[in-house]
Formats: C-alpha cells, structure tokens, sequence
C-alpha cells in the first residue's frame, strides 16, 4: 500500500501484553507489602482493566474533564484494591502500584516487526495511554517511536474521532495516509470512519490462553497475527 506513510499502533493488547504484565507487577508489589497473600493475580489485572472503558467514557461524554490515563487508573485502582481484601496501603505504595501500567511487556514479536516496520514507515502510538507511559514502556521495550501521538496529545479519547483525526494532522498526513493497528474491531471502525485504512492484529491470548477478542465483523485492509507478519504484508 504505497500510499501509506504512517502506521499507529494500539498498544494495551496489542502490542503489550498487559494482562501478564499486571499481574506480575501487583504481586511484586503487594507480596512485600504483606497485603498479597491468596490473591488471583490475573483476576486483579482483569478487574483493574474492566474499569478502563467506563472511566474514559465519562471523559468522552462530557460528565468530566479530559484528565491523563494516570489519574483514571489510579482512581480505578482505589476502586478495586478493596474486592481483593486489600486496605491501608500508603499513597507512595498506591502510586507504585499505579505505576505498573507503565512497566508492561510486549509481546515477543513486536521487537522485531517494529523494527522492521520503521525502516519504511513513520511509526507512533495511538492509544489511550498518556505521554509519559508511552515514552516509559517504548523505553522498556525498545520501541522507536517516531512521535508519541494519542490521546493527551488529541486531548479526546478513542474512540472520539478526534483522537485519530488530530494524531494524522501531527504528521502533517491526511488519514488515508495513514494505517491504524490494532486487535481491538471496535477501533479500527472508528478508525476507518475517518478514514484511516486499518490492520487487524490478532491477539489470541490478551485476556488469557485462547481468550481473545471477537474477530472484525467490519472490512479491514490486512488481517495477521504479528507485527512481523504486518511488515511483511507490507513489503518489509
């Protein structure tokens, strides 16, 4: 597809596997604290992750201001430490904790295919994630990241048109130039609603073994399952 010049990239699930992630880092965390004891580390991650939308959506309906990821997620971690019998943490230890989302694991492929992908492309996040979680997981994971576009930059969250629209204008780009990936449908409609062309990465294993989400009902303009596979869809 020569007319594309540049590719945004979801990040939570797929290219970081947050699920994991989480949960490896809460139990470090609260095991040392003494607060971990006979917790299902992945059922936190999950409960943590199933606040993410209605935060946002509150964001995007106007019932509060736009506010970084950072604060949603530390708002949502109050919400849920107690489910898990978790209570008299210290704010330093809450903030630690919150600060996991800014520890996550990519998936072994994405080294490679990004690599390879930036040889040809301008590459860049989309994704709710704010600035300086982006910039700490890309340093993490060895991403380089051309921009760190998104959501704190278009001040709207995905799916609100604008978080697409104004992340192709950074690139001085009209959203036909530009490719959105992601394994989440419900992103790439968005995404194709403006314009942008869209690449489905499957993620079989983001909500667990064999637990991914639905495939694309919606048309899509390449379909794999890796970034290197995406490369070499694209010729690189």
């Amino acid at each position: 597809m020569p007319e594309v010049k540049a590719l945004f990239f979801d990040m939570f699930g797929t290219i970081l596997d947050w699920r994991t992630s989480i949960g490896r880092e809460t139990r470090m965390i609260l095991e040392r604290h003494g607060s971990g004891h006979a917790i299902d580390w992945l059922a936190f991650a999950d409960a943590w992750r199933h606040e993410y939308r209605p935060s946002m959506d509150a964001v995007n309906a106007g019932k509060r201001p736009f506010m970084k990821l950072d604060v949603l997620h530390r708002e949502n971690l109050l919400k849920i430490l107690p489910r898990f019998g978790v209570t008299g943490l210290d704010d330093a230890t809450i903030d630690a904790i919150n600060l996991s989302w800014h520890r996550l694991d990519a998936w072994p492929d994405v080294a490679e295919g990004m690599r390879r992908l930036r040889t040809k492309y301008l590459l860049a996040p989309l994704s709710n994630g704010n600035i300086s979680l982006m910039v700490d997981i890309a340093r993490r994971n060895g991403i380089a990241f051309d921009a760190i576009l998104g959501a704190e930059f278009a001040r709207a969250y995905k799916p609100q048109p604008e978080a697409y629209e104004r992340s192709c204008a950074a690139f001085d780009l009209a959203p036909g130039e530009c490719m959105m990936c992601a394994a989440h449908a419900d992103d790439l409609v968005a995404a194709a609603a403006t314009g942008m062309k869209t690449a489905f990465i499957r993620r079989p294993d983001e909500f667990g073994p064999g637990k991914a989400g639905p495939l694309p009902h919606e048309r899509v303009d390449v379909l794999v399952n890796s970034t290197t596979e995406l490369a070499e869809k694209l010729g690189v």
